[in-house]
């Protein structure tokens, strides 16, 4: 809802739904943006009962719950929006009847969980790497893994031009393990372990913060309000969020 001071038009999109402030910055400059016909600043407010259009589409301010989703993604599907260039993209797949968009990424060739959402505004929040937010993957190489492998794992491997911080790591199995992260490189865990001379034939991602994989390939759920109030919590120290009960 907008209050009577208003709100900058890049959290007003964000609350929206339509996309992250970012983007909205971006939208903002490239004078895809209308307040009541006229192209704004990227500072500029909405003022309750001011008419928002993006692409002469009018965007309405919030008037009802945000969505979030936890999905298992199949191996084989992209996390992008981009539904035009990329048949196997994660929205159409998940066919959700509103708009909603993932929030981080998880490589073509791998599988496990990832949320989407409608909610612009906390997908920057969650993938800030300040923040410290445990993403936890089940991988499997194609060799044996020894003592060295997993200390090396532990503490930080060079990768695009930087040293990985520092993780936990444990064996599972001959050729399996367990490793947890607070970092988002691009390609993080197979580029660590091609470093060490290995190649990652299967990577799961099982967790993000408080949330379990419970699914099956393929399918998602909604967060449970206990889940949603524990990841408000978590946010809380370093970036707002407001959930709906």
């Amino acid at each position: 809802m907008i209050k009577n001071k208003g709100i900058r038009v890049n959290k007003f999109l964000s609350e929206a739904g339509f996309c992250s402030r970012r983007e909205a910055d971006k939208l903002i400059e490239k004078k895809r943006v209308k307040i009541n016909g006229k192209v704004p600043l990227i500072g500029t407010k909405v003022m309750p009962g001011d008419r928002v259009l993006v692409d002469k589409k009018v965007i309405s301010s919030r008037e009802e719950k945000f969505v979030y989703i936890a999905f298992n993604k199949p191996k084989g599907i992209v996390c992008t929006t981009d539904t035009k260039r990329e048949k196997n993209n994660i929205i159409d797949f998940i066919n959700y009847p509103k708009r909603i968009f993932p929030i981080g990424r998880l490589d073509k060739p791998s599988e496990g969980l990832i949320f989407l959402t409608s909610d612009g505004d906390i997908v920057n929040k969650i993938l800030r790497a300040s923040n410290h937010h445990e993403k936890e993957y089940i991988v499997r190489v194609d060799k044996a893994i020894d003592n060295d492998f997993v200390g090396k794992m532990t503490n930080g491997i060079p990768v695009l031009g930087t040293v990985t911080k520092k993780c936990r790591v444990q064996k599972l199995t001959n050729r399996k393990f367990k490793i947890i992260l607070t970092q988002g490189l691009n390609r993080q865990i197979r580029r660590m372990c091609e470093y060490l001379g290995y190649n990652v034939k299967e990577l799961k991602r099982v967790r993000i913060m408080n949330i379990n994989l419970d699914l099956r390939v393929g399918e998602w759920r909604y967060f449970t309000k206990k889940e949603l109030l524990e990841i408000n919590k978590t946010l809380l120290s370093s970036s707002k969020i407001v959930l709906d009960n």
